[in-house]
């Protein structure tokens, strides 16, 4: 009964942008897959702008990023624990997003991540 969250971060905080930390991603992630299921192991990447609007434009035909993108992976049934896939978040829009809306940036980052989570569980 394991939840393996690797976490990759391809952007650095800075005065405009809030990273939480690394044990706070795990955690929502973990309580978020366990709603599903009790072993996983996937995915987390923190990117910029450009990745994440390649991303969308390359995935979802759409243009410019977007907050959160879940990847699924098939995988063989020997996979253990199974792999469910990747979850890219773009912090500069989650950041934006938050302030737009006025809502505290860690609770969106926190909505974000679950809503990837259960999105690939």
């Amino acid at each position: 009964m394991t939840i393996k969250v690797d976490i990759q971060q391809v952007i650095e905080p800075g005065e405009d942008i809030w990273l939480p930390p690394r044990a706070d991603i795990r955690r929502w992630a973990r309580a978020a897959c366990r709603q599903e299921r009790d072993s996983a192991q996937f995915t987390v990447r923190i990117v910029d702008w450009q990745e994440a609007a390649e991303l969308n434009a390359t995935y979802r035909q759409r243009q410019g990023p977007t907050n959160v993108l879940s990847f699924p992976m098939e995988q063989p049934e020997l996979v253990d624990p199974p792999l469910l896939g990747d979850i890219v978040i773009c912090a500069p829009v989650v950041v934006q997003e938050a302030m737009e809306q006025g809502k505290d940036v860690a609770a969106h980052w926190a909505h974000l991540v679950v809503h990837g989570v259960l999105g690939r569980a």
